[in-house]
Parts: C-alpha cells; sequence; structure tokens
C-alpha cells in the first residue's frame, strides 16, 4: 500500500484541473468522461482513495475522496460526478462478502464499477446459489469505463438487495441524450436471465449497520457507519465544486471587465458574488464537518439513531441547496456571453442543476423526513 497525505492528494487533483477543463467540451461531446481523463485519475492514484487498503488503498478514508471531487468539479463537473461514483463504490466493494472483493480487485487495483439502483424494471429468481436475473436500469454514470456494474433488485426499498455483474453479463444501452452531466454517460444498463452468485449481494440497508462485514475486513472508521448514510454526500461533494467553479468564473470574468465605469465596479455584482461564494462556502464547510462528525462517531463506535440519520440527510440535500442558489444568482447576471456554448460557466450551471435532479438529493423529500423525526410524527 503506498501511504497518502490528504495534502498529496489533493495537491495531485489540482494539478489535473487544466486538463480536465480543457476536455469539460470533448466530454459534453463524447457524453462519456474522455478516456484521457479516466487515466488521468488512475495515474494519479485518486480513485484509489476509496479501495480498502489491503486492496490498494493509500491510507485514507471517504472524506479525503470527496475533497477530491469538490477540487476536480470546479474543473469538469462531469469528471468529477463519475469520480465519486466511481471512488464510493469501491468503498462499498469493502461491505461485500470477502470472496466478491477478492474477485473484483483480482484483476486490478484500478477495477472500475458503475451503478443503476434506480427503482428497477427487473426479475429476480432465487436459485441454488444465487439467483437469475434480468431487466433494465437507467441512469447507470461512468458506466462506458466500468469493469462491472452493480444492479438493484427486489419488490421494495426494505428487500431490496445490491448484485454485482461483470462487464460480459450486461448491455449498456446509449439514453444518454440530457440537458446537464452531459460527459457522465449515464446511460441504461440491460440484464438477459444472468445467474448472480450469492456472495456478489449485499442487503444495502444492512451493510454496516447489522451486516459488520466492512468493520470485521478493513476496521476503517467508515465501515462502521451503515453505508447508506454516506451516498448523498458522496453526490453532493462534486455539486459544490461545480458550485466553485462557476464562483471562479464569474470572478474572473468580472476582473476582465474592471476599471472606471466599468462592469466590475456595480455594487449589484458584488453583492451577487458575495452571497454566492458565501452560500459555496457554507455549503463546503458543512459538508465537511458533517463527514467529520460521522467519522468520529462511528470510530468511537456511536450509533446512528433515527433522528440523526433524518439530519445528515437534511444537511446533505441542504448543501445542494445552496449551491443552486448560488449558481443561479451568479449566472442571472452573467451577461449574454454566458449563454454561448464555449463559456464555462454555462455547462457547469447546467451541470449543477442536472445533479441536483438525483432522487437522493431532494431538498423536499430530506426535510420532510427530518422534520417528521424531530417532531415525533415517525418515532424517533
Amino acid at each position: 500500500m503506498d501511504e497518502s497525505s490528504p495534502v498529496d492528494v489533493l495537491q495531485r487533483a489540482s494539478a489535473l484541473l487544466p486538463a480536465l477543463r480543457a476536455r469539460a467540451a470533448q466530454a459534453e461531446q463524447l457524453r462519456q468522461v474522455p478516456s484521457d481523463s479516466v487515466q488521468d485519475l488512475h495515474s494519479a492514484g485518486l480513485i484509489r482513495i476509496g479501495n480498502p487498503d489491503r486492496f490498494g488503498g493509500v491510507g485514507l478514508d471517504i472524506d479525503t475522496a470527496f475533497a477530491v471531487s469538490w477540487e476536480l468539479g470546479r474543473a469538469c463537473g462531469s469528471t468529477a460526478w463519475c469520480y465519486a461514483v466511481w471512488t464510493s463504490h469501491n468503498w462499498w466493494l469493502g461491505h461485500f462478502p470477502e470472496r466478491c472483493q477478492e474477485e473484483y480487485f483480482g484483476t486490478g487495483q484500478d477495477t472500475l464499477f458503475a451503478s443503476a439502483l434506480n427503482p428497477p424494471t427487473s426479475t429476480v429468481e432465487p436459485v441454488v446459489g444465487g439467483f437469475r436475473v434480468s431487466g433494465r436500469w437507467g441512469f447507470s454514470s461512468g458506466v462506458d469505463a466500468a469493469d462491472w456494474a452493480m444492479v438493484a433488485c427486489g419488490a421494495s426499498p426494505d428487500d431490496r438487495l445490491w448484485m454485482l455483474l461483470p462487464r460480459e453479463d450486461f448491455e449498456i444501452v446509449d439514453t444518454w441524450f440530457a440537458v446537464g452531466l452531459r460527459g457522465s454517460g449515464s446511460k441504461d444498463v440491460v440484464v438477459r436471465d444472468v445467474f448472480v452468485p450469492g456472495h456478489r449481494t449485499i442487503n444495502p440497508n444492512r451493510a454496516g449497520d447489522s451486516d459488520r462485514t466492512g468493520w470485521e475486513l478493513h476496521k476503517r472508521a467508515s465501515y462502521a457507519v451503515p453505508l447508506k448514510m454516506f451516498n448523498e454526500w458522496a453526490l453532493a461533494a462534486p455539486i459544490i465544486g461545480m458550485a466553485q467553479g462557476v464562483v471562479d468564473e464569474f470572478t474572473s470574468r468580472a476582473r476582465l471587465g474592471a476599471g472606471s465605469g466599468r462592469t466590475a465596479n456595480s455594487a449589484a455584482l458584488h453583492l451577487r458574488l458575495a452571497e454566492a461564494s458565501a452560500e459555496v462556502d457554507t455549503a463546503r464547510k458543512l459538508h465537511r464537518a458533517d463527514v467529520g462528525e460521522i467519522l468520529d462517531r462511528a470510530g468511537q463506535g456511536e450509533s446512528f439513531p433515527p433522528l440523526e440519520r433524518a439530519r445528515y440527510l437534511r444537511d446533505a440535500s441542504f448543501t445542494v441547496s445552496l449551491c443552486v442558489r448560488a449558481v443561479n444568482r451568479l449566472y442571472e447576471a452573467s451577461g449574454a456571453r454566458a449563454i454561448m456554448e464555449a463559456e464555462p460557466i454555462q455547462r457547469l450551471y447546467r451541470d449543477v442543476h442536472a445533479a441536483s435532479h438525483h432522487a437522493a438529493l431532494n431538498w423536499d423529500a430530506a426535510a420532510e423526513q427530518f422534520g417528521r423525526r424531530a417532531l415525533g410524527v415517525d418515532g424517533q
């Protein structure tokens, strides 16, 4: 295992920004992350932050991967989104049975998998040794570069299983024609009567909670946290970076207009920039504080009661709401040139909005769940 520090990996991430920024338009045209960008992430050792240490991890926990997502998002929202997905997925692998982890990482430390966890159109039949699965799932971000895919099967969230399949067991259907995150390549996955052995499945509602496989194998603080508690934080992280990218672009454009009687002297512009940048800073600080608190509590062996889980979900969704407000405020004041395809600010604005539509980040649902818990409507 190559030990790294958070400072080391963030410096490596920052060094990639010029190349990722230069390829952002190409990512949109390809409708997937360019292969050169995927290779850059591998070469910099950034994706392996999510790997368990025994499978090539670098001695850091998932909070560092979130920080890298923030940084990458400033340059290319789609690349940062897929990075967050791939890295958190390799962390998820640590919750699977040991045999599955050995099979997955048996092809190398840089193995990737995509997922499709939306309510499935699928059939699953228990058979000796596992399951036979058929179905079609959408929104599988980063699937073109993936060696494996994970799909959700089950009639309801309570009995749902996540099942991991190698590349030869699924098809990719190109359905990804979207207004934002175009480079994420979030296409459909089709599975036709495939056998999935039992050791390649987990119950996501138990992993990290009543099922302590990840902790027993890896003794990393994040594996003492219920798996699903980190889903929203992983997705929120690149959005914060995208919003920071809008702040960066807006500031750079405004500075070019500095001088007597020029745009940069506008008090309205100053107020918009101050409020938007404060919103993004607040989102990043709230993200860092809550994730740090979760890891600290897990490291001390504390539990996560329902109200606390609802609070963390509320906060993750709120960071995204703050970012949406920030990019709206700045885009509205960016002038006619901001609508041109060559302008990064319009792409990042679209990416933030597209990412914020993910079901896991829905503010209304998260706020209602917290309110019900806080008022005792659903119990404590």
